[in-house]
This record gives C-alpha cells, sequence and structure tokens, in this order.
C-alpha cells in the first residue's frame, strides 16, 4: 500500500479552477469585493516583477480569496457550488480510474492543491471520490463567517503538508512506516517540481511542453 497525492487544477481537473471562479465572481462580485481583487493585484504585479510568475500567482489567488472576507459558510458553499456546477465536466476521467484501482489496492489518496479547501470538497463529493483533501483553507469565526484565507498550497508547501500528513497518519496508525515511503505525485506543472522530487513515484499528467521536457529529462513517467 502506498500514499498517492494528486493535484487538483491540470491534473484531476482539466482546466483552471481560479479561472472558472473569476467566471462566476464577473456576475457575482459586490464593488468592495472588486476593490479588494483589484488591491491584491498591484501587490501581486510589484511581487511578481520581484520574485517572478508563480509568485504573483500565488499572491494574486491569496488577495482574491480574501474578497470573501465577511461572507457566510452558507453564502460561501453557494458560491463554490456554481463553479463545481460549471467544471464538473472538467475532471480527468482516466485519472479517476487511476485513484480508483489505487483506492481498491488500499492506498491512501490526497487531493493536494493550492485550490480553496471549501471548492474542492463539494468538488470532490460532486465527483463521487472518498478521498482525503489538503489544500488552502479559508478561516470562519463562531458565527460562520469567512475572517481569512490560508497559506496558498503550492510548490515546497506541498511537501510539507504530505510530510506532516504522512507523520500524523503514522502517529495514528493509519500508514505503515513502508506505506509512508511509498508516496505517489500526479501532478501537471513546474510547480510540482519539488513534489516530484520528494515522491518515491511521480507521474506527470497532462504538461505542456516544457513539463514534457523536464519529464524526460529526470525520466518521470507522462500520462497524457
Amino acid at each position: 500500500m502506498a500514499v498517492v497525492t494528486v493535484d487538483f487544477d491540470g491534473t484531476l481537473f482539466r482546466g483552471s479552477s481560479f479561472k472558472v471562479m473569476v467566471r462566476v465572481a464577473r456576475k457575482e462580485f459586490s464593488p468592495m469585493q472588486w476593490a479588494v481583487v483589484s488591491g491584491g493585484l498591484v501587490r501581486a504585479t510589484g511581487l511578481g516583477v520581484t520574485k517572478g510568475k508563480n509568485a504573483f500567482r500565488k499572491q494574486f489567488f491569496r488577495s482574491f480569496a480574501k474578497a470573501f472576507r465577511g461572507k457566510t459558510r452558507q453564502e460561501l458553499n453557494g458560491f463554490f457550488q456554481r463553479l463545481v456546477n460549471i467544471g464538473i465536466r472538467e475532471v480527468n476521467q482516466d485519472l479517476v480510474v487511476k485513484i480508483k484501482e489505487h483506492q481498491n489496492k488500499g492506498d491512501s489518496i490526497i487531493v493536494l492543491s493550492g485550490a480553496l479547501t471549501p471548492f474542492l470538497n463539494i468538488f470532490i463529493r460532486d465527483a463521487g471520490l472518498d478521498v482525503h483533501v489538503i489544500s488552502t483553507e479559508l478561516y470562519f469565526n463562531e458565527q460562520d463567517i469567512c475572517t481569512d484565507v490560508g497559506t496558498v498550497i503550492n510548490g515546497q508547501e506541498k511537501v510539507k503538508k504530505v510530510r506532516e500528513w504522512i507523520a500524523n497518519a503514522k502517529r495514528n496508525g493509519e500508514i505503515t512506516d513502508d506505506e509512508a515511503k511509498e508516496i505517489w505525485a500526479y501532478a501537471d506543472s513546474e510547480s510540482d517540481i519539488p513534489l516530484f522530487e520528494f515522491a518515491k513515484h511521480p507521474i506527470v499528467v497532462n504538461p505542456n511542453n516544457n513539463m514534457k521536457a523536464i519529464a524526460n529529462e529526470n525520466n518521470w513517467p507522462v500520462l497524457l
């Protein structure tokens, strides 16, 4: 048995959940929410100039998610359900088959993504999957009102979170030491390279041309 991590955007989901989120937000966000997004875009642009494209994407995503502050859990669940209704048709069914093959072997499956946890929970449910989820959290107070967004689970942060999950699962007797060493990673992009290097079984899914070249250089299997 093994621990199997599955990226979401571009991997389990063939599209971009962030683009779907922007599409719905164009219809539903208030002027105040767009003001939050605009301010975040300015900060993200400055960060992108100094630290690169991936830093820009992470900061802009985080800033966008901050526009949810003040919304109730129920309001956000409705918003995310509308995202899922649009995106559910883009599930990578070939990868779903792979996930179920792993489950039949007794492997532990983790959807590991920078996407927001409430959105992923609804998506996973509607896709008929029973998996663990490690993703970017939204925080709520005792009145179920969104107060903030957590660290974006991207790049090296994915490796950190998987290590934490494995350590906790071992303490609870959910996996053995041998299972903890058999780590699979299904993902698609250059930001996932730390995860590919960490995993014993890296599988590059639906890569672009640059990622295909990186996969070939490292002899990582490719799943189209």
